[in-house]
């Protein structure tokens, strides 16, 4: 019996290193509520973490919510304090799968992919689809692709003066280089 459970734990260890993980701390990730005639509401971070198992395509990021910059300052305060609350909340994270993922099929072309897995944000859990291009050149992984999020989705609440600011559909873009 102790044999078998060591067997277990061994092939298990096994598994895990050898799965083909590629991971990056630098991706991209914006999103814009902007609406017409007002300023611009968009925000980047560019210190994403994001790591593919290249062999199964399970697929997780992260992201510091303070990291997102604001081009206006006040902006960006308003946004960690008071719809964020990243005293509160201070992470966001995705955890989800590549549909039909093959490491083996990736070439320099760009491939379409849909990403299936849960967002959290703002202490909220919510199932998120979205469409991404995938592609490999120099043993790297590189993807990129967008999806919708709703504040409301998330507990958000805008303030009623400057709700007519603030788009009700925000714009999520990413954009990934992940290495061995």
């Amino acid at each position: 019996m102790k044999n078998l459970v060591l067997l277990i734990a061994a092939l298990g260890f096994a598994n895990i290193v050898s799965a083909q993980k590629y991971s990056t701390k630098t991706g991209k990730v914006t999103f814009e509520a902007s609406v017409p005639l007002f300023e611009d509401v968009f925000a980047q971070d560019d210190n994403n973490v994001a790591i593919i198992n290249a062999d199964n395509g399970d697929f997780a990021s992260v992201s510091v919510v303070k990291n997102f910059h604001f081009k206006v300052k006040l902006m960006e305060e308003h946004f960690n304090e008071s719809y964020a609350e990243t005293a509160k909340y201070p992470k966001t994270t995705f955890k989800g799968k590549i549909v039909n993922f093959d490491k083996t099929k990736l070439t320099a072309s760009p491939q379409k992919y849909t990403v299936q897995g849960t967002l959290n944000f703002h202490g909220v859990d919510k199932a998120m689809t979205s469409t991404a291009s995938m592609y490999t050149k120099d043993g790297k992984i590189y993807m990129q692709g967008t999806f919708v999020a709703r504040p409301a989705d998330f507990k958000v609440t805008i303030p009623k003066m400057v709700m007519k600011k603030v788009a009700e559909n925000v714009n999520v873009e990413y954009n990934y280089v992940m290495s061995k």
